[in-house]
């Protein structure tokens, strides 16, 4: 039998639905809200079986211990330092190891930008448990939600709230996938782009290493990191420029070796189309 709450030194807050409704409608927690949060400690025999789907997304955090979630049908563990995000809408049950039962931290959220937030986190599909990079920040920001929740439900309290569980879904987007995933495939080839600026790396090259078919893959990077590869290069490579312009000497045909353009005139031209003026003009701007 699985169990709701009520855990030794659990902590929970649920915000009354009449206020929530009211809150969805200020500006500021009408974009994201938080409708209930919680730390549920040692949480033994905890577990939800949601089939019919609820209208907020489902946040939780494993510290310790182990856990499991199937989402729309698909089964994942949970560990520690690993993060579940079920967006609404979606039918789902979650639950705690019975001989190594978890520890959470977890909220609900709502709001009219919910979606595009879950989005741009990389949050939604079959890979929801994900592993923040820096799990000390992702607790700390639950946590700052759970205390803010309890000291009172005032209309700034909410919004301070919302926008502690706006950061956590921002901490998302450097989140590592499960390994093999299609997160994965993509995570590892936006490394090999950002290490290797000066390689004429292709979209076929890349799919090769993914065992992919380059239409697959390309549409696969798209979908992920909302655009198309080759253009994510040019930004990662440009990017790169900028920071060599502005704290260097080097001559922008040197610069423009070092992030993978071996014509100069080429990369100028493609500089100026992106930024609007020249590479020189670039480094005599005043900036900060």
């Amino acid at each position: 039998m699985r169990i709701a709450e009520g855990f030794p030194g659990q902590r929970l807050r649920v915000l009354p639905r009449p206020m929530a409704q009211q809150a969805l409608q200020r500006p500021g927690t009408r974009a994201l809200l938080v409708t209930d949060c919680g730390y549920f400690p040692q949480a033994r025999a905890h577990g939800r079986v949601r089939t019919e789907p609820i209208a907020q997304a489902v946040v939780l955090l494993c510290t310790e211990g182990r856990g499991w979630c199937t989402v729309d049908g698909v089964d994942q563990a949970v560990r520690a330092g690993q993060a579940v995000v079920i967006p609404p809408g979606v039918p789902h049950a979650y639950g705690s190891d019975p001989d190594d039962p978890w520890t959470l931290w977890w909220m609900h959220l709502d709001g009219q930008e919910l979606p595009a937030l879950l989005e741009v986190g990389s949050a939604v599909g079959p890979d929801t448990v994900r592993t923040p990079a820096k799990l000390f920040r992702a607790v700390a920001l639950l946590e700052e939600v759970v205390e803010l929740m309890e000291r009172e439900l005032s209309p700034a309290t909410l919004f301070a709230a919302s926008a502690a569980a706006w950061h956590f879904l921002a901490t998302l987007a450097d989140a590592a996938p499960p390994q093999g995933s299609h997160s994965d495939v993509v995570g590892r080839a936006k490394d090999r782009l950002q290490r290797n600026l000066a390689d004429g790396t292709s979209v076929a090259a890349l799919a090769a290493e993914a065992r992919l078919s380059p239409s697959h893959f390309a549409t696969l990077f798209r979908k992920q990191v909302g655009l198309p590869v080759l253009q994510f290069q040019t930004q990662l490579r440009m990017a790169r420029a900028r920071e060599l312009l502005d704290t260097t000497d080097l001559a922008v045909s040197a610069i423009a070796a070092q992030v993978g353009y071996p014509d100069a005139f080429y990369f100028s031209r493609q500089f100026r189309s992106i930024h609007g003026t020249t590479p020189l003009r670039y480094r005599s701007q005043s900036k900060g």
